[in-house]
């Protein structure tokens, strides 16, 4: 484990029950591991990827209302996972991850594919691969896997910029 849940929620501002991310196993830059505070260069962000873990616990409030009976979790959520998986691709390139604050915003959400249903306690995977960079603006293509098996995917811009 690259990046344990206490230095997720001191890089992310999310809180439970809004946060997706229970750690980082990897991140790669140019195919070589990478790990927070590298402080690499910004200009090798394309084609860099990361990747998380997420849990999704049998008692999260929002399988009670989708759906009671049948509880799977949100395609919005999945999303979110994934924006917020991308999120830690920067670690990389920051020299202080932990003391500094993002303020990231989600932009825009393509190609989303919404595979299998994902239900409570699974052990979910997430990836997320650079695509494009350009200033502030960022672009991932992005996936959700169990066991191997591919639940869901999508492409997402963000707007990340250091406080």
């Amino acid at each position: 484990m690259l990046v344990n849940l206490e230095q997720v929620m001191s890089f992310l501002p999310h809180r439970d029950p809004f946060l997706f991310v229970d750690s980082v196993e990897s991140i790669e830059v140019n195919g070589v591991q990478a790990k927070p505070g590298d402080n690499k260069d910004l200009k090798e962000v394309i084609n860099s990827s990361i990747t998380a873990n997420y849990k999704t616990k049998k008692d999260h409030s929002i399988f009670k209302g989708h759906f009671p009976d049948y509880p799977i979790l949100p395609g919005v959520v999945q999303v979110e996972m994934m924006a917020q998986c991308s999120s830690f691709m920067l670690m990389a390139f920051l020299e202080n991850p932990f003391d500094t604050k993002l303020d990231v915003a989600l932009l825009s959400i393509e190609n989303a594919k919404f595979r299998k249903p994902i239900f409570p306690e699974m052990d979910l995977k997430v990836t997320a691969k650079c695509t494009k960079s350009r200033g502030p603006f960022m672009s991932f293509s992005c996936q959700i896997e169990c066991n191997g098996e591919l639940m869901s995917e999508a492409s997402v811009m963000a707007s990340v910029k250091i406080k």
